[in-house]
């Protein structure tokens, strides 16, 4: 798994080797706090639309910097990374302290710009970049009533505490 973990030099020669061999590089970002079938589906649907799958998960300071709430992120950058990079469908991970991931995009040069179905296409950051080199934005459905949120305020209330504290 730690071999899929990368920074950006490593990650960027890793790309071009991909590149130059004429694959497609797809690329998707996100928090994956508390991992559940929603993310699951999320990236394997995405690993179909190209030849190389790249997540970018945010640092915990750049959750922080989210408003995702206070106690927020609940697992570290470098387990949540590793969770991530376990899965099948992942080829590489990298974290970024970036509130958004517009420099990673820029640096990736992906060829698909993936997101979920909770962003409108206005609010794709990154879009117009990956558009203007050929590319194309796809936004991925998002599993109904599964959420980080959703999963931290249902162990909250079975345990006769308030969601709101």
């Amino acid at each position: 798994m730690q071999s899929k973990i990368h920074t950006l030099d490593s990650l960027l020669q890793r790309i071009s080797v991909h590149q130059q061999a004429g694959e497609s590089i797809v690329f998707t970002n996100g928090c994956f706090d508390l991992l559940h079938i929603g993310h699951t589906r999320y990236l394997a649907e995405a690993k179909e639309l190209g030849d190389r799958l790249v997540v970018g998960v945010n640092s915990d300071g750049s959750v922080r910097q989210l408003d995702k709430g206070k106690h927020r992120p609940i697992q570290t950058d470098a387990q949540r990374a590793e969770i991530i990079a376990a899965l099948g469908c992942v080829d590489y991970v990298i974290l970024f302290d970036e509130p958004d991931p517009l420099n990673l995009i820029k640096a990736i040069q992906p060829n698909v710009l993936v997101k979920g179905g909770d962003w409108t296409s206005e609010r794709i950051i990154g879009k117009d970049f990956v558009e203007e080199r050929g590319g194309f934005v796809r936004t991925i459905p998002l599993v109904s009533g599964v959420s980080t949120t959703t999963i931290i305020e249902r162990i909250l209330t079975t345990h006769g505490i308030s969601p709101s504290c």
